[in-house]
């Protein structure tokens, strides 16, 4: 059977455990030569260790698999251009990009910091558009590529404790729509992959409530390695045509999410006061107001 991603050059961020190592032992396995990179920080980004990327290359390399390790942080702009320049480096070209890497701060929003706002937002969203950016040129050139960024239900619905991080992962959409709108002129795609799966960091949701505890189980089902597949897919020739897009992956459901649309109007030729508005526009509107719904308010059913 034929590789997927055969001599592709791919950079996975954030590859050293959970969800994107994943990633990178399958394009690995689908003949890919991959960028492993990690700082091996903990959950909340503190510390650095290298033992982590190392471990991913060394089992791709005990599969007969091609990488090589790389340490940078995404979250500055100049260390997130060295993890592409290690790829052009060491393997002569760049193909794709999955911008994975991710910490997490939560802390209700009255109380959360703004060191912990920042420190999120600039690993997530700026990380993904520093690596992103410094990839772009490349792509440009070769025309040709593929960017990966991973967007997570806590921004697209939403969660409690979340503000840091829903912000940069609905920051997240908009960036990846950007890139597939000013880059497919160069046959460059951008899509967004939300995932469903335990993970160290999803480890630090809190398990206060008997609600929250029942809900911690059932996404313990959920593997890291059932998210991979799909990201394999997207930097694949066979994803030429696909662009622009969110998806969803829980267990071995696929998800297309919708996307901000207006979903209805009011009107008044003589314009609008603030009265009127109380007293018309709004009450016309508040039939289709979204809710305040959480992420598990929506998937209601266990995974399959």
């Amino acid at each position: 059977m034929s590789k997927s991603l055969q001599d592709k050059v791919i950079i996975v961020t954030g590859a050293g455990r959970g969800i994107g190592r994943e990633i990178a032992l399958l394009c690995a396995a689908e003949g890919a030569k991959v960028v492993v990179n990690d700082p091996g920080g903990a959950a909340d980004g503190a510390g650095a260790n290298a033992a982590p990327a190392e471990e991913v290359v060394e089992e791709i390399k005990k599969r007969g698999g091609t990488a090589v390790a790389n340490f940078e942080s995404v979250a500055e702009a100049i260390p997130a251009s060295k993890i592409v320049k290690t790829a052009t480096d060491h393997f002569g070209r760049l193909d794709g990009v999955v911008n994975n890497a991710g910490i997490l701060r939560d802390m209700i929003f009255h109380k959360m910091s703004v060191e912990a706002f920042e420190a999120v937002i600039k690993v997530h969203l700026m990380g993904s558009f520093y690596v992103s950016h410094a990839a772009a040129r490349i792509f440009r050139e070769q025309e040709s590529g593929s960017f990966v960024h991973f967007t997570s239900t806590s921004g697209l619905i939403g969660n409690f404790g979340q503000a840091n991080y829903a912000a940069a992962k609905l920051g997240i959409v908009g960036l990846s729509k950007s890139i597939a709108l000013d880059m497919g002129r160069f046959n460059v795609r951008s899509n967004c992959v939300s995932p469903f799966a335990w993970t160290r960091m999803i480890g630090t949701i809190p398990t206060e409530t008997d609600a929250e505890k029942a809900r911690v189980e059932k996404i313990k089902q959920m593997g890291p390695e059932k998210i991979a597949p799909l990201c394999g897919y997207l930097l694949s020739d066979p994803a030429k045509d696909v662009t622009g897009q969110i998806f969803g992956v829980r267990m071995n459901e696929i998800f297309l999410f919708s996307q901000n649309r207006p979903i209805r109007s009011v009107q008044r030729s003589e314009g609008w006061t603030p009265q009127s508005i109380a007293e018309h526009g709004m009450p016309a509107l508040k039939g289709s107001f979204y809710k305040l719904d959480r992420s598990a308010d929506i998937f209601t059913w266990d995974p399959v």
